[in-house]
């Protein structure tokens, strides 16, 4: 530590010479047989000066001259540790990858394989608070389920939603999974990690689990037991295996210890308590913080701890009665030149300390959007809390006031709510002028592009003649007949899906999946 220590921004240390100059002149100023020695002969100036009796006493010379010179110092950066840049995320994004393959319908953990995957992803969401997660469901394809996001309540509802049933291919296809994870995390900045949740790896993925060299970390929690249990069905009957009994999987302990041999992964079996929560949350910090420690980081300025004595010393120079004159003049100065001193009385504590932009934050982060959108004075974060808030029309107008590519992205977002859809395109395609290659904006613009296409041709459906006769009744199948085609679904279009479709997230995602699945997109 003493081989570390240095100061990031040195040349305030002249300050101190500023210091030692100003006692150096106070001093001479305050010795009177100095001042009087020219005038005076010698031999008379020792009796006609008498010693200060306070000579020798802290004087406020003294105080101002401490007080620079521990400015300086503060303001020199004295440092002798490395720390990471802000705004670097504190917390490691967790992508949590859930086998809905039918085995994880067996009951011999109680409810069910599945149903117990789903309480353990609750747990570790309480042991991440405000940590960003995604998920992803897999069989014999991987599908997108939740970006990354640190809304837990919106995990939460759509992995409860999981089940088997809404899987579009059977089987157990593990390396896909894996793939998904990695590139569902290339968008983090921040070293992540993938939990697999499975009661086994299938034989075709086992060499390419074992020796997978992705750059984030992975984590293994099987869910089951050796022993095993019967498969349920979504009727509640059980599933039949080739010979006509019972279907009866067992959790594979031995294929377990030789993926965890393979070193690249860590492995665990679940507990009946938490402490395999405990563990998988400790392998997600602990790597973390390898990387962390390898990222790129800067010296940590601890001069800001010289300002409790530099506070302590300037509370020194206050004089008994100054303090309260100079206050009541403020107060005065802020009653007659305030440009609204109706307002005066309406000042609040928050309003002293807090700038307006400051309280929006704070009522912001407590999920107070109204309260938010009515203290921010910063367009874009009040636009924010607005569309939190569910008033689109007025986001719209918020954001509006800027000419930035993310203003123009959230305009289009507000938009496509109120189901202005022209005015959506216009907005996105505005943001992608100002920032090129974004392709969140690019995958809502084809969103948007998609709705308008799919409303024309709804509206040119209804302005069809069906030129039925008078008094003929006809009956039109063609609804039941239905129309066929393939929409290529981005991962932006399901999220976008998920939030506004007013239908079961289970339905929801089932279709989702066998859109995906049908596209060959996994």
């Amino acid at each position: 530590m003493i081989a570390d220590f240095h100061f990031l921004r040195p040349w305030w240390l002249l300050a101190i010479l500023a210091a030692i100059a100003m006692l150096w002149l106070a001093s001479r100023q305050s010795d009177m047989r100095l001042r009087w020695r020219d005038m005076i002969a010698p031999q008379l100036l020792d009796h006609l000066v008498s010693d200060d009796p306070s000579k020798g006493r802290l004087r406020p010379y003294h105080l101002t001259a401490m007080l620079i010179a521990l400015a300086a110092l503060a303001l020199a950066g004295p440092t002798w540790q490395r720390e990471l840049p802000p705004f670097v995320q504190d917390e490691a994004p967790l992508v949590i990858t859930i086998d809905l393959s039918q085995t994880m319908d067996a009951i011999d953990v109680t409810p069910s394989r599945l149903e117990r995957a789903k309480l353990k992803v609750h747990d570790i969401l309480a042991a991440r608070p405000a940590a960003r997660t995604a998920i992803i469901a897999y069989a014999g394809s991987a599908h997108l389920v939740l970006p990354l996001t640190d809304d837990a309540a919106l995990v939460r509802t759509y992995v409860d939603s999981l089940a088997t049933r809404i899987m579009p291919v059977a089987g157990k296809n593990t390396a896909v999974a894996l793939a998904a994870a990695e590139k569902t995390l290339e968008s983090a900045q921040a070293p992540g990690t993938i939990l697999l949740m499975t009661d086994g790896v299938d034989a075709a993925s086992f060499d390419q689990v074992a020796r997978f060299g992705g750059s984030n970390n992975v984590v293994l929690l099987a869910i089951g037991t050796a022993e095993g249990g019967p498969v349920k069905t979504s009727g509640g009957g059980f599933v039949s295996d080739a010979a006509g009994g019972r279907l009866f999987a067992k959790l594979d302990v031995d294929e377990l210890k030789r993926l965890q041999g393979a070193g690249n992964i860590s492995v665990a079996t679940f507990t009946s308590d938490d402490s395999d929560v405990r563990w998988v949350v400790e392998r997600i910090k602990t790597h973390f913080a390898q990387k962390a420690a390898e990222a790129e980081t800067r010296w940590r300025d601890f001069g800001w701890w010289l300002t409790i004595p530099i506070v302590l010393l300037a509370a020194l120079s206050f004089r008994r009665g100054w303090v309260v004159r100079w206050a009541g003049a403020l107060v005065a100065f802020h009653l007659i030149f305030s440009p609204d001193t109706s307002s005066a009385a309406d000042l609040s504590l928050a309003d002293m300390w807090l700038t307006p932009d400051q309280q929006g934050r704070l009522a912001y982060e407590r999920g107070d959007y109204p309260a938010a959108a009515a203290a921010f004075r910063d367009n874009e974060w009040r636009g924010i809390a607005l569309y939190r808030a569910g008033k689109f029309g007025e986001a719209v107008d918020a954001f509006a006031a800027r000419d930035t590519p993310e203003a123009w992205y959230n305009q289009g977002n507000a938009l496509l709510h109120l189901n202005r859809l022209d005015q959506a395109i216009a907005a996105y395609k505005r943001a992608l002028e100002l920032r090129t290659d974004w392709p969140e904006a690019k995958a809502n613009l084809a969103i948007a592009e998609k709705l308008v296409s799919l409303q024309k041709q709804e509206e040119e459906e209804q302005q069809q003649d069906p030129n039925l006769k008078p008094d003929q009744v006809q009956f039109d199948d063609k609804g039941k007949q239905g129309k066929k085609g393939q929409v290529n679904v981005s991962e932006q279009t399901a999220d976008l899906w998920m939030k506004n479709i007013e239908v079961s997230p289970a339905d929801l995602l089932a279709r989702k999946f066998s859109i995906e699945a049908r596209g060959g997109k996994q």
